[in-house]
């Protein structure tokens, strides 16, 4: 299976965080997701997974 990845750099925000995410695209969902709660304060809803998940790239090989 690809993996999967997301980047925080994509998404302008106050914090100006940098942080790249790639795994298996369910990890990737769940760490983005918690990710989002914890740093940028978003809710846990079903629309911010769907989202995240719409958003998700093939990862760059070797990362």
């Amino acid at each position: 299976m690809a993996r999967k990845a997301t980047d925080c750099r994509d998404t302008p925000s106050v914090s100006g965080c940098s942080l790249y995410i790639s795994g298996e695209e369910e990890e990737v969902l769940r760490a983005a997701v918690e990710h989002m709660v914890s740093v940028h304060e978003h809710t846990d809803t079903p629309e911010l997974r769907e989202e995240v998940r719409g958003s998700l790239k093939d990862s760059v090989p070797g990362t």
